[in-house]
């Protein structure tokens, strides 16, 4: 007979259980060695009782060649309980059977859960994580930001999940530390509002706009981000350009919006050095060219790096 293993996840609803997990749950004998599993009271309401024992190896592998024993692991797996169950069983002439089966399922970007854990007991214990504001996180942001450039225009495709992970913690941190203002907000509005704004301007997924391509997609776009703008009494088309972007970046954003309704393309006579307006300039040849001006000059940048390093090593 079987010694059958039921895990939960602590990332899912108490009592979320598949329905195997509660036929076996309901059959006959079943144990756990946690008194405050979070799934008791709900199989107790159910009318499921499991017996809270102190975990055995020994007499768990007895019962269960005598019939079957389900058993309710704690939510971190038991997996010591299960060694040594194991180790037991290999020691028996006719051993059971030991299956484990996932009574509930982490769904996709459940492990968000355990960071908006993890970023909330930082923020109550740990004392450099209590003492930052959302002023003194921004450096650290982009700099977070620019390693995950860095690991793409690499190659670096394994580094490029921890990088992620990086950028991840920041917007958890930010969201964590808004929550304790009056006016704030938390993660889940953080999530909230970036999937409403998504499926708002994507209609020809998630509503009845049909679109015949690219081209076409990015108009709708456009058409749609106008009208939010015009709603927060923002009309004018370079609202929401961030002048704290890289300056080749920002001067491609602003050319390409200014473009959009046909706004001046020459630069005012004063303010402008030489320098500046030639800079100006190159970055709107790049875009007629269909170069991303940053992009070019970071590569230059980087075979010039490679260019000393190599030099460096021969002149060694």
């Amino acid at each position: 007979m079987p010694l059958i293993l039921i895990t939960t996840s602590p990332r899912v609803a108490p009592g979320l259980l598949g329905h195997d997990a509660w036929r076996l749950l309901r059959e006959g004998r079943a144990y756990t060695g946690s008194a405050d599993h979070p799934c008791l009271p709900y199989l107790a309401e159910a009318g499921v009782q499991i017996e809270v024992i102190e975990p055995d190896p020994a007499r768990l592998v007895a019962e269960a060649r005598a019939g079957q024993v389900v058993w309710l692991a704690a939510q971190d797996g038991d997996s010591d309980l299960l060694r040594a169950v194991g180790h037991v069983a290999v020691g028996q002439d006719d051993p059971p059977a030991i299956e484990v089966m996932p009574g509930s399922y982490d769904l996709p970007g459940a492990r968000m859960l355990d960071l908006v854990g993890v970023m909330d007991r930082l923020r109550r214990e740990c004392p450099w994580d209590a003492k930052q504001t959302h002023e003194t996180l921004v450096p650290y942001l982009l700099e977070e930001a620019y390693e995950v450039q860095e690991t793409v225009e690499e190659d670096d495709y394994p580094a490029l999940r921890e990088e992620l992970g990086d950028v991840l913690l920041q917007v958890a941190f930010h969201s964590r530390l808004a929550m304790e203002r009056a006016d704030g907000f938390d993660i889940d509005d953080v999530a909230a509002g970036i999937v409403d704004k998504l499926v708002r301007r994507h209609p020809h997924v998630f509503g009845s706009v049909e679109a015949g391509g690219e081209a076409e997609v990015i108009d709708n776009w456009e058409v749609i981000k106008a009208a939010e703008r015009a709603a927060k009494g923002k009309e004018s088309v370079l609202s929401g350009v961030p002048l704290g972007q890289p300056s080749l970046t920002l001067a491609a954003k602003l050319q390409s919006r200014a473009e959009r309704i046909g706004a001046p393309a020459d630069l005012p006579g004063e303010g402008v050095s030489a320098l500046g307006a030639r800079l100006f300039e190159l970055v709107r040849q790049a875009r007629a060219e269909g170069l991303d001006p940053e992009a070019e000059l970071r590569a230059a940048a980087r075979a010039y790096r490679d260019r000393v390093r190599a030099w460096e090593r021969t002149a060694g």
